[in-house]
């Protein structure tokens, strides 16, 4: 016998106004800058950050049992991902700003450390499992890298683009190499004079 399907629950909030027309170009501005595939992943990292802002306002305005134990718990999630630096307040926390946790996805990483060109490259390298952390695939764009696995993200197996620095410095060396190779291109084309000419045929 067949059990019950389960419903799933969404992972994200729609917006208030579904077709508003200045979200609608913010939205999309967004998607395109950092490869995202539909309006329904940059939902998803809103409402993260939404829920995170919430208990930040909730902490301030001192509703809730026990705050001081929940806001160290929120400081202490926030400055594994979203923030970097010691000391952290909710204010910090208020003034977050959706690029804030887009920049934290796997995907935007893998543009920022130079192993890919675009977000778009970053995605299909992703998803058909060609990057790790500490040594683990990890096949979703959207995975929120923390500060500490960050430096831990590389190839998993042999790099399949050559970061941009290497190609900048060979682009740089072509004028040097140019300039060194000019003196003997003249003295190949130089030709005789009349008087060396003449000098010849006597001799």
């Amino acid at each position: 016998m067949m059990g019950s399907k389960k419903r799933l629950r969404k992972l994200y909030e729609r917006p208030m106004r579904l077709w508003d027309k200045d979200r609608i170009e913010t939205e999309t501005k967004l998607k395109d800058e950092y490869g995202l595939k539909n309006s329904h992943e940059l939902w998803r990292m809103q409402t993260i950050l939404r829920k995170i802002r919430r208990e930040a306002r909730r902490l301030l305005s001192s509703k809730g049992a026990d705050p001081e134990a929940r806001a160290a718990r929120l400081i202490k999630r926030v400055k594994t991902f979203l923030i970097k630096k010691p000391e952290v307040t909710l204010d910090d926390i208020l003034s977050l700003q959706t690029r804030d946790i887009l920049e934290r996805r796997l995907e935007t990483i893998v543009v920022r450390k130079r192993m890919a060109k675009t977000a778009k490259m970053a995605r299909q390298y992703i998803t058909h499992g060609h990057v790790s952390i500490e040594h683990q695939v990890v096949s979703a764009p959207s995975y929120l890298v923390n500060f500490e696995e960050e430096h831990q993200v590389n190839w998993n197996g042999k790099a399949l683009f050559a970061s941009a620095a290497p190609a900048a410095e060979k682009v740089a060396e072509k004028p040097a190499e140019k300039a060194a190779a000019k003196p003997a291109v003249q003295a190949k084309v130089e030709a005789p004079t009349v008087e060396e000419k003449a000098a010849a045929q006597q001799g």
